[in-house]
């Protein structure tokens, strides 16, 4: 019995996603990708040493590494000189591949033989648009599997010295895109996230901080609700600022340049907007 349990666990371990078909071997700490496969794979916030073990060697062991904008620099520097790099950036208006593109030149990849890591910024099963890539994978009959890669909201907790969570204050853990195009508004149920006893964490909102505001005091949130925005987690640019929920459409327009950022909502940040937590970089606080 034991030993059908650990040949289950090896199996599952080793299976890619939706697929019967092996993607990887791992021998030791090495890991090598078999060719005409694929991984997506998480670049974690930009500093290098978030990475896992698993997403370095698979960066390292690629032939092909197709990667978002917002991956780090230190991060690409870990790809194999003779690998290919292929930027399929996207950032808020200004896209350089559309999601149908760089499915067929992943895919393409595959077919070809490549060992193929598609390099996602943060985490890729987190608005990472993974599905899509999964699924242009399978409709290609080409074996595909995802490494985890730490995301946004923890990282920009971590800068900040607080936890997303708190026993009997903080007990759910919320996240939500507010990316909308220009001049659109968005699609959010408020009501539904206004809970005074969870955390949420905004991802792509600075542009809608205004509405992700307004829509959360309408629907019942306190206006002094602790908000927190961390622009660039993780890395040593990053810039940080510590407000209330009324505040937040002045704070995202006036204190942030150009580069991501994550808005985290919520009375578990209160204890860091009392004590002034200091980051290893920028830090503001507004609202006193």
């Amino acid at each position: 019995m034991r030993s059908e349990i650990g040949n289950a666990i090896q199996e599952a371990q080793f299976s890619d996603v939706g697929n019967p078909r092996n993607g990887a071997g791992i021998v030791g700490t090495e890991i090598m990708i078999l060719p005409g496969t694929v991984w997506l794979v998480g670049a974690g916030p930009g500093d290098p040493d978030l990475l896992t073990r698993k997403a370095a060697g698979l960066i390292a062991a690629a032939d092909i590494v197709f990667h978002d904008a917002l991956v780090g620099r230190a991060v690409l520097e870990l790809i194999s000189a003779d690998a290919d790099r292929v930027s399929v950036g996207k950032r808020s208006g200004r896209h350089s591949q559309d999601q149908r593109t760089i499915g067929r030149l992943v895919t393409d990849a595959a077919r070809a033989g490549k060992r193929v890591v598609r390099l996602k910024g943060g985490d890729p099963s987190i608005f990472g648009r993974a599905s899509e890539e999964i699924d242009a994978c399978h409709s290609a009959g080409i074996p595909v599997r995802i490494c985890p890669g730490v995301t946004a909201a923890s990282a920009a907790a971590a800068d900040l010295g607080v936890s997303l969570t708190l026993r009997g204050l903080a007990r759910r853990l919320t996240f939500v895109t507010a990316h909308v195009k220009s001049g659109s508004v968005p699609e959010v149920d408020w009501a539904g996230l206004a809970d005074p006893q969870a955390t949420l964490a905004v991802y792509m909102g600075k542009a809608a901080a205004p509405h992700v505001s307004a829509g959360l005091i309408a629907a019942g949130l306190s206006p002094d609700t602790p908000v927190a925005l961390v622009e660039n987690a993780s890395l040593p640019g990053r810039l940080g600022l510590i407000t209330r929920l009324d505040l937040l459409p002045l704070a995202a327009k006036s204190a942030f340049r150009a580069g991501p950022a994550v808005i985290l909502i919520g009375e578990a940040l209160r204890k860091a907007a009392s004590t002034h937590a200091v980051m290893p970089c920028e830090m503001s606080y507004a609202g006193e």
